[in-house]
């Protein structure tokens, strides 16, 4: 039996934040994405490192979702606001998973994207049992990466949106680098 595919046109963007924080060195947490628990795993289209995201609560304002998100996926309290992207970044779901990630609901995300310092110790970091394990765990893995390679390393339907990130925030490493 064929299932009509939903209609795009008609669907919402998912409002969510984007976390980009940044070490010492001015490089970037990336984490690898537990493809079990990844909605938007497509297999097909899998590449499973990501900077931190999430949804933004009703009523809540961006930038506090964005430290809660960080939190909840990272276990990083330690952070410093360095920036705000200037405008929302969007992107849209694959066809095949139209209907099926976002809990069906939604035919992508619309992005508020902050930059911020990481301002504590890598000891602090804690993607296994965030929050002493109170959250449930997102990623399996993690590192630090430059910016500029994560369009590189993200699923490929979110790659324009992580250009538009790198854009947005590409003053920032050298702030820290100081080249």
């Amino acid at each position: 039996m064929m299932t009509k595919a939903p209609d795009r046109q008609s669907m919402p963007y998912r409002d969510c934040v984007g976390i980009a924080v940044f070490n010492r060195e001015g490089n970037v947490f990336i984490g690898r994405r537990k493809p079990e628990d990844d909605p938007e795993d497509t297999s097909e289209h899998n590449a499973p490192w990501q900077m931190p995201q999430g949804g933004i609560d009703k009523g809540e304002d961006p930038l506090r979702a964005a430290l809660r998100e960080l939190h909840e996926e990272t276990n990083i309290t330690a952070v410093s606001l360095l920036a705000e992207a200037p405008e929302w970044i969007y992107y849209d779901l694959p066809d095949e998973a139209l209907g099926i990630a976002l809990k069906g609901k939604y035919r992508g995300q619309r992005q508020r994207w902050f930059a911020f310092a990481f301002t504590g110790q890598d000891s602090e970091i804690d993607v296994d049992n965030p929050g002493g394990g109170k959250f449930h765990a997102e990623f399996d893995a993690w590192r630090w990466e430059k910016l500029t390679r994560t369009p590189g390393l993200i699923v490929p339907f979110k790659k324009d949106a992580y250009d538009k990130v790198v854009a947005a925030f590409a003053d920032i490493p050298q702030r820290f680098t100081h080249t």
